[in-house]
């Protein structure tokens, strides 16, 4: 008998059938348009986007114009692309632009669905950004679909790192513009760090699209983006302490791999410290409880960290000296990346590499609150409904699952478990042969570039020729991703490389008319274009023959996402193919959550060598492992965005008071109520209104009237006359100072007054806004204690950090009455000399800022300065004349460095 709920929805439907029934009149609207605008010729099309603008800034809505402008878009893609949008790829578009996630399988066609919203909210001014996980995906798309945008009239600007000014600037006044996530947060970042508004590149957040949405909202919300500065370098310290780490025994820390964290035991303690007095780095008598060891403390744990939870191939690499972060969801490397808190300094020291200093953080946030800035935000994936709660409760975004063009023909096989990994991977290995023998293509996916490369040792003993598309060859990729879906070909992947690029039965056709051309240049590109289309076709019908595309996955990941973003990667448009996960219980995801239970069982069942279970009932228990994983992630991130909400209410408090003052002409009102308030401060505690005139600190008050308005006033005297209150005493400082403010301004010139307004305010709130992050940092880092106290910590770290910001206000005030007290007028030479040296400050921390974004800092560091340049007529201040070398050729400053790590890291 069926259950009340599935009655329900046979009945009535899911949420989901509802959604995609309620926009079925809008495609039907569409589609009826479709033989008027065939009709248009090119300008046509171009001419119906000036009068949807007109038509919207006289009033009409959006939504009202969405009909036609879809049908206007698809109309321009057909006739730039050749290619028509399905009806689902309309339905996708229409949840875009109502702020959904479309959720469409591998190969729908998604790149061409965010051109429909895209260009419907262009209509309205308001900026555009399409967001990608990679440049390499950005500038693609871009590319692609700049020619239907064109076609409608509208320009498309793309973004990405080391990006000329003038160039980024014009990318983001375009109608839609492609980037990054991380391009797009950090620009957000430095536009808040500008002193003019002309300087600043992001136009407002109107609209968003985000492909992989899941990868850039989910998987990289843990990390906030921080653009940095280096700080003090403290190299030997981690060197140091990196060589007592090896030297402790196994009892001396505890590992819990469930919430990868590594703690130290009493012994540990009592064996470091012992360790640490001996080599001299802790004093004789101190200990590492006393306050004066915290340094000290905070190295040697993330010493630890870096030994015991970094594990080389899998969480990093080391490339060209360099250690390099690898995103444990996509396998791609992170370069410019890096750890905060001196863990990846620890890192460093262990792997031998150069240690670069610790970083200061000049600006951050995270990727949480920088998409909530978008007045409306839509998103792009294959896979987002195991997430639905956390979309919708961060982000405010609904989940629909949009039908697929052509019904799904994957064949996915339930999970074969074995009980250990030699077992495991012997029926891997023969499985592949099977398939390589039949000539069906096999896409292996693995869990880290160490597992990736021990199963091509297998295989290669075996005798199996194969691809490798680790971090390693990132900049293959592409070129892996298109030969993987060829007839016999096997390609092993860690987790998600290749995403964003399509395996296409019989390999990629763009590609391999590029290779023909490029193979014979002589040749008649439409002769070489046919015969490829027809060698193609055979080669796709004997793929499909062989069973399509066999997807073979060696591990289980904690997020069932991932796993099914793997299983997508076959049966697309309809073709058919085929997906299995081989297991062992000695997998990390068995093993940490508890796989003993299940060993007991195999053993009493009497499983010989070799053997596997195969049974849905493992596939239920190893889904709801991961689902427990899953809810402890989201409770991580969270409980992270609950912190950094408490900063972000401060960041959007700041960076809105930077934006009034850089829009203001005239600030000397704002600089005199701060002075007003200074004074206020001063003479309340030195002259309280409640207490009598001889308890008054009149000494006090002249020497801060001179320290803090920068003005020498007898106060002394005043507190002495007959029947003075506090307030007259107020009234004739206030008037002492507006007086003197006003002859300055008179001496220096109003216009140069105001500038100089401007800059002491900006730099002081910049100033003062880096050492309130420090702050809180140190906070967020020891407040979690109060828990033992029973006090709940996010609450202790609200309060604080509003008292805290007070206190940088206040603080803010002063210093910006003090310098400008201390601003004495000058002649005209020296105004103008002042003037350049300022804006050339202002000039080394844009260089600053731009240099440090992600990386840290400058890799430039320890550049000899005398060497003779390999390009004659080299100028290091001059680009143009530095030749057009690429990024991993010699620097033309003849440093013998690579170009990128050199004049290439700053170009």
């Amino acid at each position: 008998m069926l259950g009340m709920g599935k009655l329900a929805r046979k009945v009535f439907g899911t949420p989901n059938d509802r959604k995609i029934k309620a926009t079925r009149p809008l495609i039907a609207q569409i589609n009826a348009l479709e033989p008027e605008y065939e009709a248009l010729d090119d300008a046509g099309l171009i001419a119906k986007t000036e009068e949807f603008r007109k038509r919207f800034a006289e009033g009409e809505s959006l939504d009202a114009l969405l009909p036609e402008a879809f049908a206007n878009c698809r109309e321009a893609a057909k006739r730039a692309l050749g290619l028509r949008a399905f009806d689902v790829q309309l339905m996708g578009g229409v949840f875009l632009h109502q702020g959904n996630i479309s959720e469409m399988k591998t190969g729908e066609g998604k790149t061409l669905v965010a051109t429909f919203p895209s260009y419907l909210n262009a209509l309205s001014g308001k900026s555009v950004h399409v967001v990608t996980v990679n440049d390499y995906l950005a500038r693609r798309d871009a590319e692609w679909m700049s020619k239907v945008f064109a076609a409608l009239g509208m320009t498309t600007g793309v973004v990405y790192p080391q990006q000329p000014e003038d160039e980024k600037k014009r990318a983001y006044a375009c109608d839609i513009t492609y980037a990054t996530n991380n391009e797009l947060g950090f620009d957000y970042l430095r536009d808040n760090m500008k002193s003019e508004l002309d300087q600043m590149m992001q136009r407002g957040h109107g609209f968003a699209v985000v492909d992989e949405v899941d990868s850039i909202l989910i998987d990289e919300a843990r990390t906030p983006l921080i653009i940095s500065g280096p700080s003090q370098d403290r190299s030997d310290l981690y060197v140091a302490i990196d060589r007592l780490i090896p030297e402790l025994p196994d009892e001396g820390y505890t590992l819990d791999e469930k919430t990868r964290n590594v703690t130290f035991t009493d012994e540990g303690n009592e064996a470091l410290e012992d360790m640490l007095h001996r080599r001299g780095i802790l004093p004789e008598g101190q200990t590492l409880y006393d306050p004066e060891s915290t340094t000290v403390v905070h190295h040697v744990n993330q010493g630890l960290r870096a030994h015991k939870l970094y594990t080389k191939d899998k969480d990093y690499i080391v490339r060209d000296g360099q250690v390099v972060l690898i995103d444990e969801f996509t396998g791609r490397m992170m370069a410019g990346r890096r750890l905060s808190d001196g863990l990846h300094q620890a890192i460093e020291a262990k792997e031998g590499c150069q240690i670069q200093p610790e970083n200061v953080t000049l600006a951050s946030v995270t990727f949480q609150n920088y998409f909530r800035l978008y007045d409306k935000l839509g998103g792009m994936t294959g896979t987002a409904l195991t997430e639905a709660e956390e979309f919708a409760e961060i982000y405010k975004l609904g989940v629909v699952e949009v039908p697929t063009n052509r019904p799904i023909a994957r064949i996915d096989d339930d999970d074969k478990v074995y009980r250990t990994t030699a077992e495991k991977y012997v029926a891997i290995t023969e499985e592949i042969k099977k398939a390589h023998e039949k000539g069906q293509p096999v896409l292996v996916g693995t869990t880290s570039i160490e597992k990736s490369e021990m199963l091509s040792q297998l295989l290669t003993s075996a005798g199996l020729t194969h691809n490798v598309l680790n971090a390693r060859q990132h900049e293959q990729e592409a070129q892996i991703v298109a030969d993987a879906g060829k007839l016999g070909a096997v390609t092993i992947a860690t987790n998600m490389a290749g995403r964003g690029t399509d395996i296409k039965l019989g390999g990629n056709f763009e590609f391999l008319v590029m290779e023909a051309i490029a193979a014979d240049p002589e040749a008649d590109p439409e002769e070489i274009r046919a015969r490829i289309e027809t060698e193609h076709a055979k080669a796709e019908a004997e793929v499909k023959e062989a069973g399509g595309l066999f997807v073979l996955a060696t591990e289980r990941h904690e997020s069932r996402r991932i796993d099914n973003q793997l299983r997508g990667r076959s049966g697309r448009q309809g073709d058919p193919g085929r997906s299995s996960f081989y297991l062992s219980l000695e997998d990390d995801l068995m093993r940490i959550f508890g796989s003993e239970r299940l060993d007991r069982v195999l053993t009493k069942l009497g499983m010989k060598e070799g053997e596997a279970i195969i049974h849905p009932w493992v596939n239920k228990s190893l889904e709801r492992a991961q689902a427990k994983v899953e809810g402890r992630n989201f409770d991580i991130r969270k409980q992270l965005l609950k912190f950094d909400d408490v900063m972000n209410d401060q960041r959007k408090v700041i960076f809105g008071q930077r934006l009034e003052i850089m829009e203001a002409k005239d600030l000397s009102e704002i600089v005199e109520d701060m002075r007003h308030e200074v004074i206020d401060e001063l003479v309340e505690t030195h002259a309280p209104a409640k207490a009598y005139a001889d308890q008054w600190d009149m000494q006090g008050l002249y020497a801060a009237c001179i320290e803090k308005l920068g003005i020498d006033l007898p106060v002394i005297a005043w507190g002495e006359e007959e029947g003075v209150d506090a307030e007259a005493i107020r009234e004739r400082i206030e008037e002492a100072t507006d007086k003197q403010m006003a002859e300055k301004a008179e001496a220096f010139g109003p216009e140069t007054m105001r500038q100089i307004e401007k800059q002491v305010l900006l730099q002081t709130i910049d100033t003062k806004w880096r050492e309130h992050l420090l702050t809180l940092e140190h906070l967020r880092s020891v407040v979690g204690f109060r828990g033992y106290a029973q006090r709940d910590p996010l609450n202790e770290y609200k309060t604080e950090a509003f008292q805290l910001f007070e206190t940088m206000l206040e603080s803010l005030r002063e210093r910006v009455t003090e310098q400008l007290g201390r601003v004495r007028p000058m002649t005209q030479e020296e105004q103008q000399k002042m003037l350049q040296q300022m804006a050339e400050q202002q000039a080394q921390q844009q260089k600053l800022t731009e240099q440090a974004h992600a990386v840290g800092p400058s890799e430039n560091a320890g550049v000899p300065e005398s060497h003779e340049p390999l390009v004659d007529g080299f100028d290091e201040n001059e680009p143009a004349t530095w030749g057009n070398p690429s990024r991993n050729d010699p620097c033309p400053c003849g440093s013998g460095k690579k170009f990128k790590h050199c004049h290439g890291s700053l170009a």
